[in-house]
């Protein structure tokens, strides 16, 4: 039995920063781009309880839209509109760069994986869910 072969991906992770003028964030999903398996995708979690306790009077369903407007870039969903027609690297190229919105780009990391769709699964336990 052979093992699949390690391929290198990219990430990063989205935050959430409710008063950019703050710069308070918190992690809210990660985007995963694995140019060798044509693999660009995401996952994301708003947790409400987060969210209120950096801003009690943030917009939850405007928060929850920009997440899933990065989401639907990944997944060319049409909505997405012009940026969701790009090809994959082109996609994460924009969703990383850097912007001053509610919803922002970590910076980009890489690693190695034999299965990026696992790979951003594991990111987001590790990167984004509440620990305990």
């Amino acid at each position: 039995m052979t093992t699949p072969a390690h391929e290198t991906y990219e990430y990063a992770v989205l935050r959430v920063v409710p008063r950019v003028e703050r710069g308070e964030c918190m992690n809210a999903g990660v985007l995963v781009y694995c140019r060798q398996r044509d693999y660009l995708g995401s996952r994301v979690l708003l947790d409400l309880n987060r969210l209120r306790a950096l801003d009690p009077t943030a917009d939850p369903v405007a928060v929850a839209r920009a997440l899933q407007a990065a989401a639907d870039v990944c997944a060319a969903s049409p909505g997405a509109g012009a940026a969701g027609r790009e090809v994959l690297g082109s996609r994460f190229r924009w969703l990383t760069a850097p912007r001053s919105t509610v919803v922002q780009p970590g910076p980009v990391h890489t690693g190695l994986t034999a299965d990026p769709d696992a790979e951003a699964d594991r990111l987001l336990s590790l990167l984004v869910l509440p620990v305990g």
